[in-house]
């Protein structure tokens, strides 16, 4: 069923695979819920499985994330969200930011992106590193800057109203510098984030990736330097208060999700990479969606949320045989 019978939106939220998830937290106000999704309907483009979008991923996440503010009342809740390049988290957390006041609540986003190394620094670690697949360019893990992102998280958790800081500056990088290799921009050009504030979205494609042990990295050598530099992210994710899983029923799907994602930008007159160069780029990240996945370790089951994706970023249930933690 792609869209709701005719004044049965109810029945159709409720048959969604993230729904009980969700519901087991709080009822769930169904006046805020009808009105929210009349508000995606008319910015989302019509068309198949936008109302699955709707009221199975979008409004699920909106409610879970509104129930994990109500579980941190003293300071922002800072919300983890990992799922594969090109998926749409950045568009879906855009959507949910302008959703927040619905529900009384005011919120911010950032992204693992912004965190990455500069060109210059980027460039050093490929040298030291000649030939590595995975090092040559910015994404996997090693190539983000951890003081930054761990300074920037701390900060956002402490605009509280009682706190002492009432504005944060929030690192921007730019993917469309140097042909679309990147480069984060100067500090005069970072975006302000300003108290009061309840909630902030972490977002990134591996965001919560562990280390794995060297046995599951077996046929593939390359991979033990970023699982060792993964060690080093959990100053990020001890930092996070709860954490949504948005998986690709077919890492495959990647591939595709992300070269649409680059044509996009390049058809609004930014610089990108051409479709052979962003295969090339984002087929290195496959063996990473093999061997890893789920939310870090410290983050509790009930403060977790997991929505798998069709080809088409639709919502669906679990594939049989695997569920949140699951390497995807």
């Amino acid at each position: 069923m792609e869209a709701p019978p005719p004044g049965d939106d109810r029945s159709f939220a409720q048959a969604g695979p993230a729904f009980a998830t969700v519901a087991r937290l709080a009822p769930v106000d169904w006046v805020i819920w009808r009105d929210a999704a009349a508000e995606l309907a008319a910015v989302l483009p019509p068309g198949p499985g936008r109302d699955r979008r709707i009221h199975h991923l979008y409004l699920p996440v909106l409610f879970f994330s509104a129930a994990m503010v109500r579980q941190s009342p003293s300071r922002p809740c800072l919300i983890g969200l990992q799922a594969p390049q090109g998926a749409g988290k950045t568009t879906m957390v855009t959507h949910l930011l302008a959703l927040l006041p619905r529900l009384g609540l005011r919120g911010a986003a950032v992204s693992i992106d912004d965190f990455y190394l500069t060109r210059a620094e980027q460039l050093r670690l490929a040298a030291a590193h000649p030939g590595h697949p995975y090092l040559e360019h910015r994404g996997y893990p090693g190539t983000h800057d951890i003081g930054l992102g761990e300074r920037t998280l701390a900060a956002l958790r402490s605009l509280s109203p009682a706190g002492p800081a009432r504005s944060v500056l929030v690192p921007v990088y730019d993917k469309s510098q140097h042909g679309g290799r990147g480069d984060r921009v100067p500090e005069g050009q970072w975006r302000r984030v300003d108290a009061p504030l309840d909630l902030v979205f972490v977002e990134g494609w591996m965001l919560g990736f562990s280390p794995v042990d060297d046995g599951a990295l077996a046929g593939d050598p390359d991979l033990a330097e970023p699982n060792r530099a993964l060690a080093a992210y959990d100053r990020w994710h001890r930092l996070l208060d709860a954490f949504v899983v948005l998986r690709a029923a077919d890492p495959s799907f990647v591939v595709e999700w992300r070269v649409e994602a680059e044509a996009s930008m390049i058809a609004r007159g930014r610089p990108g990479l051409d479709r052979t160069a962003i295969e090339d780029y984002v087929r290195r990240f496959l063996p990473a969606y093999a061997r890893y996945g789920g939310a870090p370790p410290g983050i509790p089951s009930e403060r977790q949320l997991e929505i798998w994706l069709d080809a088409g970023r639709g919502p669906i249930s679990p594939p049989v045989g695997l569920g949140l933690g699951a390497a995807g």
